[in-house]
């Protein structure tokens, strides 16, 4: 039962960090299943990127129903991203002292603090001045970037492309959640088939609480999202971060002390 707690509560703060904010669900659920119930951390890792699957398909047909994505410039971006992060874990396997695990958690509350005190209410002729091929060039750059950082890291996809989708590509916070989503889909079922292949599934109560409790929170989140206001949706973006991002510091904490 407090299996089945835990992991209804991951799904949750996944599914909300999903939909509202275009997060990983790696970024909240695999700490969680890693601290609070000791499981392997590769096992973990499978289940989370499992969550995000299904969690980010649905959130990005929501927010293509509502034309709030950008399917040309995210698969440029999605195919760079899924091939330097195999890149980053190969150069990642190679070094011995992960000391930057830590600093998605850092860029994850600055970025909360971003949206709260400077929002993003661009309108959607704002978003489009910048010319196709600046988007291409910045997707590439950016694709790069993102995937060497997550392979090297091993975290903080969701929240680099919401950053470089609005402060650089100049997307609308909606489009940038959207597209996040839409390239989020095709990494996460790379990486999740990846590792069960390697490791296989131990254990489906988990795997299945978490993807059903992920998707049906991400699927309320992104309604709702693409519904808001722009105003409302920083202000609620911003402290979905904050949360998770002092929740995620704190799991560090405990687990240094322990």
């Amino acid at each position: 039962m407090i299996d089945i707690i835990v992991c209804l509560v991951a799904g949750l703060g996944a599914g909300v960090g999903t939909g509202f904010a275009g997060m990983s669900a790696a970024a909240v659920v695999s700490p969680m299943l890693i601290i609070l119930l000791d499981l392997p951390a590769f096992e973990a890792i499978g289940i989370a990127l499992a969550s995000d699957v299904l969690a980010s398909a649905v959130s990005a047909v929501t927010y293509a129903k509502n034309k709030n994505i950008d399917i040309k410039n995210g698969l440029i971006m999605m195919a760079c991203i899924i091939l330097f992060t195999v890149v980053g874990s190969w150069v990642s396997s190679l070094v011995p002292d992960k000391a930057m695990g830590s600093a998605s958690l850092v860029f994850m509350f600055i970025l909360g603090v971003k949206f709260l005190i400077k929002p993003i209410l661009k309108n959607e002729s704002q978003t489009t001045e910048k010319s196709f091929k600046y988007k291409v060039i910045g997707s590439i750059i950016s694709g790069i970037l993102i995937g060497f950082v997550c392979g090297f890291i091993g975290a903080g996809g969701g929240m680099m492309m919401l950053f470089v989708l609005t402060s650089v590509l100049g997307y609308d916070l909606k489009m940038a959640v959207g597209t996040s989503v839409f390239i989020m889909t095709f990494t996460a079922l790379t990486g999740s088939l990846s590792h069960f292949a390697i490791g296989g599934i131990t254990n489906w109560v988990h795997l299945v609480t978490c993807v059903i409790s992920t998707l049906v929170f991400a699927v309320v989140s992104a309604r709702i999202a693409n519904k808001a206001k722009p105003e409302t949706l920083n202000k609620v973006v911003g402290v979905v971060l904050l949360v998770i991002g002092i929740t995620m510091m704190i799991f560090e904490i405990v687990k240094a002390i322990v």
